[in-house]
């Protein structure tokens, strides 16, 4: 069979599984030693050094094998390949759960963006670095009183010759102690009809004085966020990506491509994989009453339910990457799927505790904690992601809005 690839010459089944065998040698030949240390199931629990070494060694050799980037432009880095390689490769990654790359927001956001709409010097300038892990992005969106409602942001950026000074702060901003850079909104103008339309975007360097951050200590022990403080910080004019006035156009451009609506993402597993497999072990090794929860009736019809939602999440995906299925509303599997999907997982974790019993309440480093607290750890974890990118009720209001074209009030 010959499948039709728009990008160069068309892409035989047999080149996808030699490719596919290549990837897993690779993977299992490959994969890193426990460290001995705590890994992070997403890339929103990076909150060490050590973590933070280990993990940008890992994503270093992927790209270095040739799995990281591989649609990108090679003269950025990438492989300027058919994305339906790196789509394996990620396929391969999650399954044998090999460490995370952790370089997300400069993989999936910052990246498909500037190569998208970036000059040629800021592709030249940021692409490569991202990729080998180099260079660690973060993002300056939400403010401590404006989560959800970005247009009324206060964080200000004043023109002065050739500098921007900004003034302001920013919060949930994921690695910021440890980022390079950060793809920033600010308010430029104060006073305008509408609020989006004094707001720019930057790619701002965190090394510059004035900023500073103090990371933030979540639920499950683990550090990953920060708080990210900006007083006369001054950074260079040329920061500015597209012109003043055009952030709000860039950022919801920037929130496509977290949302999963916009493809260019580079690839690489950025969450440990959890899916119903694991579910059902855990529900056959757990006993009450003697027997394996797996064998109670009630259970296993929970149980059913949630593999045909699982499957049905599957499928959607899969036709979601076909346009002539979408043409009548367009990415409304993508930003459905980005709402339904994070739900799911966050349902199907709770309902892991809930079979533990008491045990539910034991956690990482507890000897009688099940499976060592992976999943009381994963459902704390989980949240974040039914909240970056748009909480679910502001994911539920856009496809509300944007797919089924119901009224905005």
């Amino acid at each position: 069979m010959v499948i039709q690839n728009p990008f160069s010459t068309p892409i035989t089944e047999a080149e996808l599984t030699e490719f596919r065998a290549d990837v897993i040698a690779w993977l299992e030949h490959n994969r890193p030693a426990d460290p001995g240390f705590l890994l992070p199931q997403t890339f929103m629990e990076v909150g060490t050094e050590q973590v933070l070494e280990f993990l940008r060694e890992w994503q270093h050799r992927v790209w270095t094998a040739g799995y990281l980037g591989m649609a990108w432009p090679q003269k950025y880095g990438g492989q300027g390949m058919a994305p339906l390689f790196q789509s394996i490769a990620d396929e391969e990654m999650k399954r044998l759960r090999v460490p995370i790359c952790f370089n997300v927001i400069g993989l999936g956001w910052a990246g498909p963006l500037i190569l998208d709409i970036g000059s040629d010097c800021e592709k030249e300038k940021y692409l490569r670095g991202i990729l080998s892990a180099d260079d660690i992005w973060c993002q300056g969106f939400s403010e401590p009183n404006h989560g959800s409602d970005l247009g009324s942001i206060q964080t200000r950026a004043e023109r002065d010759d050739n500098e921007y000074i900004i003034n302001g702060s920013k919060i949930w901003t994921t690695m910021g102690n440890y980022a390079k850079y950060m793809i920033l909104l600010a308010r430029t103008e104060a006073k305008t009809e509408r609020k989006y339309n004094g707001l720019s975007f930057f790619l701002a360097p965190m090394n510059a004085a004035g900023i500073t951050t103090q990371p933030i200590k979540k639920l499950t022990g683990e550090y990953g966020f920060t708080e990210t403080f900006f007083s006369d910080a001054r950074i260079p004019a040329n920061c500015l990506m597209g012109d003043e006035g055009q952030g709000w156009r860039i950022a919801m451009r920037t929130l496509q491509y977290e949302r999963g609506a916009e493809a260019g993402a580079a690839g690489g597993a950025s969450i440990i994989s959890i899916v119903m497999n694991d579910l059902l072990e855990m529900a056959n090794d757990v006993e009450r009453e003697g027997q394996p929860l797996l064998k109670d009736p009630v259970t296993r019809d929970n149980l059913v339910k949630f593999l045909i939602e699982e499957k049905a999440l599957h499928l959607s995906e899969r036709r979601a990457k076909i346009p002539a299925l979408c043409a009548d509303y367009p990415n409304s599997l993508q930003l459905s799927g980005k709402l339904r999907g994070t739900e799911f997982f966050r349902r199907m974790r709770q309902y892991a505790l809930t079979l533990q019993g008491t045990q539910a309440s034991l956690y990482v480093g507890d000897e009688d904690a099940v499976d060592g607290g992976f999943w009381q750890r994963a459902y704390f974890n989980n949240f974040s992601t039914t909240i970056g990118g748009g909480t679910s009720q502001v994911q539920a209001n856009i496809i509300g809005e944007h797919v089924l074209g119901l009224p905005k009030d």
